[in-house]
């Protein structure tokens, strides 16, 4: 209440002399800890639309909603039966695969602009760019990209869920978006489009950092700046595990 209080201030208290809305927002949550027992989050963006002068229009605008993970290059890889045994025959390396993207819009995506403004902005999953970097006919980088996609929908990574934003009042808007339980850590964003009539009127945005917390921190830390130290270490954990079991076997 007290967040929202105080959009509804800014909003008053803003200059009429702007000539083109402008979107308030924030976040629930501006920080997201994984810990042993997380099972998935849920994250809230809200906000507010300062039109004009005050004047509110006829009609309410749309709202895109996106929240994009940690960019990260995947390959994908294409398996097919050759002399009766499965292979890796194709292969396409992506660069820019965002960790994690869902987009909330509260409309239809394809009532609300046009092919070129939303690949400009990368509004939908059918408009992110994935910069591949290999050198395979288009054709073939598209079957790619759809297969990628499908692995990361099917994993509850990439979603896209139209009539997910809520328009009160055509001043207030929310949208919830849910994280899996494997979200990847790292730095993500919150971007919010206001569309009126085929463009991006306003837009603004807000980070959100996922991280984790406890030993599962003190781990993840450790493999990241002590690689060898911790390859080691795992070994010899392993080691020492196979030899127990295998002594408590024996005894048994």
């Amino acid at each position: 209440m007290r967040r929202l209080a105080a959009l509804l201030l800014l909003l008053w208290a803003a200059p009429a002399a702007a000539q083109d809305p402008r979107l308030i927002a924030d976040v629930s949550q501006s920080r997201v800890d994984i810990e042993y027992s997380f099972a998935g989050a849920e994250l809230l963006i809200f906000g507010a639309i300062q039109y004009p002068g005050g004047r509110e229009p006829e009609t309410a605008p749309d709202i895109v909603v996106i929240v994009r993970g940690p960019p990260q290059p995947i390959t994908i890889r294409r398996k097919e039966k050759v002399l009766g045994i499965w292979m890796n025959v194709d292969a396409v390396r992506f660069e820019t695969a965002p960790g994690f993207y869902a987009v909330a819009t509260s409309a239809p995506s394809t009532r609300l602009t046009d092919e070129r403004t939303a690949s400009i902005y990368e509004l939908g999953l059918d408009h992110l760019q994935l910069s591949p970097a290999s050198g395979n006919p288009p054709a073939e980088i598209r079957e790619f990209e759809e297969g990628l996609l499908d692995l990361r929908r099917r994993g509850g990574l990439y979603k896209e869920v139209a009539g997910g934003v809520d328009i009160v009042e055509k001043v207030l808007y929310r949208a919830r978006v849910a994280l899996p339980s494997d979200v990847p850590v790292g730095k993500y964003t919150a971007e919010i489009y206001l569309v009126r009539d085929g463009e991006v009127q306003a837009r603004a945005a807000r980070e959100i950092e996922i991280g984790k917390s406890g030993f599962e921190r003190a781990v993840f830390v450790a493999a990241q700046d002590h690689e060898l130290s911790y390859g080691l270490f795992a070994v010899a954990l392993a080691l020492i595990s196979g030899w127990a079991a295998s002594a408590l076997v024996r005894r048994s």
